[in-house]
This record gives C-alpha cells, structure tokens and sequence, in this order.
C-alpha cells in the first residue's frame, strides 16, 4: 500500500512539473494559451430622473 501511495504522489508531482513546463515552453512550438480578442460596442441607454 506504500508503494501505491509512493507512486500516486509521484505521478502527480511529475504531471504538475510537465504542466508547468508546458505553460512555459508552449507558446515557443506554437501553442497559443491567450483567447481571440473582439472590441465589442453595445450602447447604454443611462435613464435620469
């Protein structure tokens, strides 16, 4: 059971570090993590008394 649990927090440590790496390494092989920007205008109709 040790072992088990050994190897789980292995495999998670070593699945952060590879997410980790790949947030940074990405963008250089052509991942693009930022979303498309849209300039969007929508008029406000401001109501006075």
């Amino acid at each position: 059971m040790g072992r088990l649990l050994k190897a789980l927090i292995f495999l998670l440590v070593v699945g952060f570090v590879g997410l980790v790496g790949y947030a940074y390494v990405g963008p250089f092989f052509g991942a693009e993590f930022a979303p498309a920007q849209v300039e969007m205008r929508q008029p406000v109709t401001l109501e006075t008394d």
